[in-house]
């Protein structure tokens, strides 16, 4: 991005709504990602995959795509025989997703959970999580990234830490979403934090912009965003499931079809959400629903 151009705060303060992409993980098992293989190695072994994903979101109107690089941690890449590949991996989730980037647009890294405890509920301290997360984020500004989406956190001991990270050793914009189940006591995360208590907690850990992403169809999400946005001014993200999978045939199916959750986002842009995306389930088609609809109703 041209460093005289409106950032993605900017574009915010200026009342525009902007489109975020779908899921990488869908995409990258239609081609060809084996189930429990290593997403961020396809950095490597097939950037075209990876160039044609970014590129196929951007040409599906995404003012933000996000990098392969989710589970891009040291503790993550340890499991699959690459803890020694982090740098590469992670730099090179940003560039395949900047080439494929038009003028006015953003690359945001992804960085989701280590799937680590902290000590001492874990083995892993604080200092060895911060280091994880600022190797991560570091290589991803690296290869150009103009943000950071860290996501799908349920912990915000670990949110806060990545948060840090980020802000102690780059210059991104850092986004910060948490994943929460519905039980009957209302919304929380795995570790019990309600969508009230994430959007004031990430805010003041540091986050530029918090919000959800995963784990809920879109109007759970909606039910979500409404609590995030009277609990904080701060700018919004939501990213919502294409609702909840089922196995037919032998596939994994999401039902919510792109001109069913188009509709629905705009229900999260009346209530204040600034940047609006998908999840598990959604693809390009998903998203060019939404930026055709948004474009339909700019101004409304």
């Amino acid at each position: 991005m041209n460093l005289n151009s409106p950032g993605i705060l900017d574009r915010i303060s200026n009342g525009e709504v902007l489109v975020s992409d779908g899921a990488t993980g869908t995409f990258l098992q239609q081609k060809g990602l084996k189930p429990g293989g290593c997403p961020e190695e396809f950095n490597v072994s097939h950037p075209e995959i990876v160039r044609g994903m970014a590129k196929s979101y951007f040409d599906a109107g995404s003012d933000m795509v996000l990098t392969n690089s989710f589970g891009g941690t040291k503790f993550r890449q340890i499991h699959y025989g690459f803890g020694d590949k982090v740098d590469e991996f992670n730099r090179l989730a940003a560039e395949h997703a900047k080439s494929q980037s038009k003028p006015g647009t953003f690359v945001c890294g992804s960085v989701g959970p280590s799937g680590e405890f902290l000590e001492p509920l874990g083995a892993v301290s604080e200092e060895e999580l911060y280091q994880a997360f600022c190797n991560q984020v570091i290589s991803l500004e690296q290869g150009g990234a103009d943000g950071v989406v860290i996501e799908t956190m349920t912990a915000l001991d670990e949110a806060s830490i990545a948060i840090r990270a980020a802000k102690e050793n780059t210059n991104l914009t850092v986004i910060s979403t948490m994943t929460f189940d519905k039980g009957p006591k209302g919304y929380f995360t795995m570790m019990g934090i309600t969508p009230e208590q994430a959007a004031v907690e990430l805010v003041k850990s540091g986050a530029d912009i918090v919000g959800t992403n995963c784990g809920n169809g879109i109007d759970n999400m909606i039910e979500i965003a409404s609590m995030m946005r009277d609990a904080t001014d701060s700018p919004l993200l939501v990213h919502s499931n294409a609702g909840i999978p089922s196995l037919k045939g032998g596939e994994i199916v999401y039902p919510e079809p792109p001109s069913y959750m188009a509709e629905r986002f705009m229900k999260l842009k009346e209530i204040g959400v600034n940047i609006i995306g998908g999840c598990c389930g959604t693809g390009p088609d998903h998203i060019s629903a939404f930026s055709k609809l948004l474009e339909e109703n700019q101004g409304i």
